[in-house]
């Protein structure tokens, strides 16, 4: 019974090839791709992130041992590529150039002896090949060769040899180049004798390669001992930040030694952390202050409805009670716009003329002067209730203490800047800061109603500062004082 393959498969008949009959495709999708390729490159996101999961299992938790790892990792696979490829090259090109030269002299050496035959025992020969060629040669009986020795680790020395010596020499041969780690040993058989010959390591091998990993691995450690300090250095500033950030959590005071430091980013997050500090402690004092003004001021309306209670002897007077009851209402009012003023509100765009064009008209009611220039795109994106409440207290400020008020807004440096200058009683210098503060009356300097709560320069600056901002304010052009506003465009 004849062997083969079935009827339907590929085969060799005779030097020509018989086709096999073509096989079922695998069903595909609309795409073309099988179902089983389809299925794999669905399962390929998978297994990514699952392989870096693992990967983050085993990585370092700390910043300053991943950055260790990120500096020493492609440096080692750098050179490891690098050592590779020389060693591999150059190893390689090298020991076959000089196996090339050696058994070049050697195949000199046995042309000479089968051409001129001596009968001093070839002695000159033996004195060339030392003098001119550095090789010590002997001339030994015609023992058979010694069996052939284990191969060394690195065979490149034997594998080169033994190519030349096959190919420019081609009779038997024997090799040893373990023996004596500086003498490569070579015998040849010849017609009646055989040749032996000692060449230094030197002469067929590149032993030199060592200085090369030498600088490679010397230049890493150098490398290395100048990048950890200067790393540690970078990482100490984030190390404080953190601290410091842990010890403000818990309502510890801050190290006394803090100060922004490191490279531009860290900076920026150093006072970043810092002006978060101090807004919230600013914010804390102020809802302290709002608190002692609330109860004092609420306390002096309860104590003048005892008086009037006492001293009306039944009879209530309505018209002061209401009025009371007003300046009650707007005190509430006052204190409810101070507290919920630095509620998030989803940042839009205002158009600033419009909303100067309600103070226009809120000049023209209370009979006063006011002016306005725009230069550069009215349009600003802000949180607008805010920022028009902003605007509202400080104009409002002005057109209440002056008769001439002017508005100016320009983009200047990638920031906004508003100027309010009025021609009124202004505030000394010395008493600049403290308007801003909440609760506090300047009343020899702008002669505040008694309804006043103090609390409008407070809420626009807040509300300054929550844009990035400020407020500041200086004397005016117009001979008053100027409220200038600066926040990021």
């Amino acid at each position: 019974m004849p062997y083969g393959p079935p009827p339907d498969s590929s085969r060799l008949v005779k030097g020509r090839t018989v086709a096999a009959q073509p096989a079922l495709a695998p069903p595909t999708d609309e795409n073309g791709l099988s179902a089983r390729a389809s299925q794999f490159a669905s399962g390929v996101p998978h297994y990514w992130r699952r392989f870096w999961r693992m990967v983050s299992l085993y990585m370092p938790k700390r910043l300053y041992a991943r950055s260790l790892l990120i500096i020493i990792t492609p440096m080692i696979l750098l050179q490891s590529v690098i050592a590779f490829v020389f060693m591999e090259r150059h190893w390689q090109t090298v020991t076959q150039r000089l196996s090339q030269a050696v058994v070049r002299d050697v195949a000199a050496i046995i042309d000479m002896i089968d051409t001129f035959p001596q009968d001093d025992g070839y002695a000159e020969v033996i004195r060339i090949a030392q003098d001119r060629l550095s090789l010590k040669i002997d001339l030994l009986p015609p023992d058979p060769l010694p069996p052939p020795g284990p191969k060394p680790f690195f065979s490149i020395l034997d594998q080169a040899l033994s190519e030349e010596i096959t190919r420019q020499i081609n009779l038997p041969f024997w090799i040893d180049t373990v023996g004596d780690s500086n003498v490569v040993e070579i015998r040849i058989q010849l017609n009646d004798k055989v040749l032996r010959v000692f060449a230094r390591r030197s002469q067929a091998y590149a032993s030199n390669t060592h200085i090369f990993l030498l600088w490679m691995v010397g230049t890493s450690l150098v490398l290395l001992a100048i990048a950890i300090p200067f790393l540690r250095n970078q990482i100490r500033p984030i190390l404080q930040l953190a601290a410091a950030a842990e010890r403000f959590g818990k309502g510890q005071p801050m190290p006394q030694d803090f100060r922004p430091r490191g490279a531009e980013e860290v900076r920026r997050a150093g006072f970043a952390f810092i002006q978060m500090r101090e807004r919230i402690e600013r914010q804390i004092e102020q809802r302290t202050q709002m608190l002692t003004g609330v109860s004092h001021d609420l306390r002096t309306i309860l104590t003048r409805f005892r008086l009037q209670l006492a001293l009306s002897g039944g009879k209530v007077d309505a018209e002061a009670m209401n009025k009371d009851i007003d300046d009650m209402q707007s005190m509430l009012e006052g204190y409810l716009a101070f507290a919920r003023h630095d509620v998030l509100e989803e940042p839009a765009t205002l158009d600033l003329r419009a909303c100067l064009r309600k103070m226009e008209d809120q000049a023209r009611l209370a009979r006063r002067t006011l002016s306005v220039s725009i230069e550069g795109d009215p349009h600003v994106f802000v949180r607008p209730n805010a920022f028009e409440r902003l605007m509202h207290n400080l104009v409002g400020n002005a057109l209440r203490y002056a008769g001439k008020v002017n508005v100016s807004a320009l983009h200047e440096g990638g920031m906004l800047v508003i100027d309010v200058d009025d021609d009124g009683p202004g505030i000394p210098p010395e008493s600049r800061e403290d308007v801003f503060r909440p609760f506090v009356r300047l009343d020899q300097a702008r002669n505040q109603d008694a309804s006043g709560t103090g609390l409008g320069l407070s809420i626009a600056r807040d509300i300054a500062r929550s844009h990035g901002g400020d407020i500041v304010l200086d004397d005016s052009p117009l001979g008053g004082l100027r409220a200038q506003i600066r926040i990021p465009a």
